[in-house]
């Protein structure tokens, strides 16, 4: 097993603002709460796949990576400790909190601490959207991906490379208007063409998620996602389009946290050997513009 996005913690001033979206919009399922009670939501058979808690950063908070084995989670941990970045092995409470055999943590130059677990729980149940009949493109491949944005970009990079052990898949590198560019390294661990993508900040945000990505199996469940969408009260950060450079067919919603989710199908994958690393001077090869509705 390739390593994969097991999950993603978000601490949010109230979690149940982001019930409609995540229920009724994007046709995720509840999990069961955790010990500590916070809430959970599944997009497979993982017990849990965001977990949503109470307090007042109102951003992601933790990033679950999935390694595989035991083997694996320690040679990266080695890897990362010769960067200068000291993990600490969770204790049983804290296996049980994320439902994992095993959890080592370390603080990331991402902004959130980086949880390499293995032996994520199966839910006992399987994984059912009325809405989403097709269901989600997970296996091998993690739960999505996730977005950030940070100033210390170049020491992101070596963490997520070098001590994660990450390839880089491809790079945004665009004009945006006069002495302001947009950089964007896109990251893969597993067929995924990108697990994890890192932007350059000009300054700090005040959210250093950007957005969540769930890849739908059926190219019409994400029609009827912007359906349920234009008939919400959501912000629709950007309409439908196709993504230049992984080739997803998506729309971005703005949650009432701030962060956006991307909802998207049939992004291209990661063969091997990798041979498109390669600069991309657009977004998108059409679509994806900012919606606003009268």
């Amino acid at each position: 097993m390739q390593p994969e996005l097991a999950y993603a913690v978000l601490e949010i001033p109230d979690p149940a603002t982001l019930d409609h979206t995540f229920a009724e919009v994007i046709g995720l399922q509840h999990g069961e709460p955790t010990v500590a009670g916070a809430a959970t939501w599944r997009n497979d058979l993982a017990v849990q796949r965001i977990i949503v808690t109470a307090g007042p950063a109102n951003d992601a908070v933790a990033l679950g990576i999935d390694m595989g084995d035991d083997a694996t989670l320690d040679a990266a941990v080695t890897r990362l400790g010769a960067l200068g970045h000291a993990a600490t092995e969770g204790d049983a409470a804290a296996c049980r909190e994320r439902r994992v055999s095993r959890l080592v943590s370390v603080s990331s130059p991402i902004g959130v601490t980086v949880e390499l677990v293995t032996g994520q729980e199966r839910a006992a149940t399987p994984f059912a959207s009325p809405i989403v009949p097709g269901g989600f493109a997970t296996v091998g491949m993690g739960f999505g991906h996730a977005v950030f944005a940070t100033t210390a970009f170049d020491e992101a990079i070596t963490f997520a490379v070098e001590g994660l052990g990450f390839s880089q898949s491809d790079w945004l590198e665009m004009e945006l208007g006069p002495g302001m560019t947009l950089e964007v390294r896109f990251l893969h661990c597993n067929p995924r063409h990108h697990t994890l993508a890192i932007a350059r900040a000009p300054f700090e945000l005040p959210q250093r998620l950007h957005h969540l990505m769930v890849e739908m199996a059926e190219r019409d469940d994400v029609g009827a996602a912007f359906d349920r969408l234009w008939a919400s009260d959501l912000r629709i950060a950007n309409g439908l389009g196709r993504h230049d450079n992984d080739g997803m067919f998506s729309f971005y919603l703005q949650t009432p946290a701030g962060f956006q989710v991307e909802v998207g199908h049939g992004a291209r994958t990661i063969t091997t050997p990798w041979t498109d690393d390669r600069r991309y001077d657009r977004i998108s090869a059409w679509g994806h513009q900012p919606v606003v509705r009268s």
